[in-house]
């Protein structure tokens, strides 16, 4: 199995300042080929999102090249991954602590890190960001931290009325408040022929999970012209429709 990829951001139509961060990039190892992306949303209602969100990519941009270039220091396996991940979060979540206390202010983001094999693929997930599964349908594959999502899963509002309430931005969880940060992990089969996104909640607001699939499915055998033609083109949409966060995305596709 063959990965394509391609990732862009943009800092929408009101802000100054571009508080989200991301990498991907793709490995060749003894355990075959990989593909590896993470994207942080700097918390926009905090001071200095964008060095909070920097940290922990560079972290995590860290954890590959030390796991995945060259021979991998161990194997690449579900616990392995979890707990290197959790591990590099919990650090992080110190150090943008203890740097927002040097610099006088509160510091915050999100985190979305994918793991891609030729089999599986592994996902950890504090915060807004999502990853997605496009194939022949959408599959959400994180679940929201934010005030309204858990209503959501309470079953006290329904996703509809929480797409359209006030505040429905709200974090309970993020990387760099609190002394204790808690990560979801998710992981599943690798689907040959299908599109793995990671996104900020910038680049999902104005648009569908219709209109993601419809751009993000092959055309042509120009599997990265392809992707980066149609993240460019997601993220104009939202800019035509108002949208006025930070928007970024990461769009992996397996190849048959």
């Amino acid at each position: 199995m063959d990965f394509y990829s391609a990732a862009a951001t943009d800092a929408g139509t009101r802000r100054k300042e571009n508080q989200d961060n991301l990498y991907v990039e793709q490995f060749v190892t003894e355990q075959g080929k990989i593909a590896f992306a993470v994207l942080c949303d700097g918390m926009g209602g905090m001071e200095h999102g964008e060095i909070a969100s920097e940290m922990l990519v560079s972290a995590f941009y860290q954890w590959a090249k030390d796991a995945l270039r060259g021979e991998p220091r161990l194997p690449l396996e579900e616990d392995t991954i979890r707990r290197q991940w959790t591990e590099a979060v919990a650090a992080q979540n110190e150090a943008i602590r203890a740097r927002g206390k040097e610099m006088g202010c509160v510091m915050g983001t999100t985190v979305t890190a994918l793991l891609l094999t030729e089999s599986r693929y592994y996902i950890l997930n504090i915060g807004d960001s999502r990853a997605y599964e496009l194939g022949t349908e959408v599959r959400q594959l994180t679940e929201d931290h934010t005030v309204l999502a858990d209503e959501v899963r309470l079953g006290n509002i329904s996703p509809e009325q929480a797409r359209n309430a006030p505040m429905n931005h709200v974090l309970t969880r993020c990387v760099g408040i609190d002394p204790e940060v808690r990560p979801d992990f998710f992981a599943g089969d690798t689907k040959a022929g299908t599109v793995y996104m990671l996104c900020s909640d910038g680049f999902r607001h104005c648009v569908t999970e219709a209109e993601m699939l419809e751009a993000l499915m092959p055309r042509n055998q120009q599997y990265i012209t392809w992707l980066k033609e149609a993240n460019e083109f997601l993220i104009s949409l939202n800019k035509a429709r108002g949208e006025t966060d930070n928007i970024s995305v990461a769009a992996i596709y397996t190849g048959q």
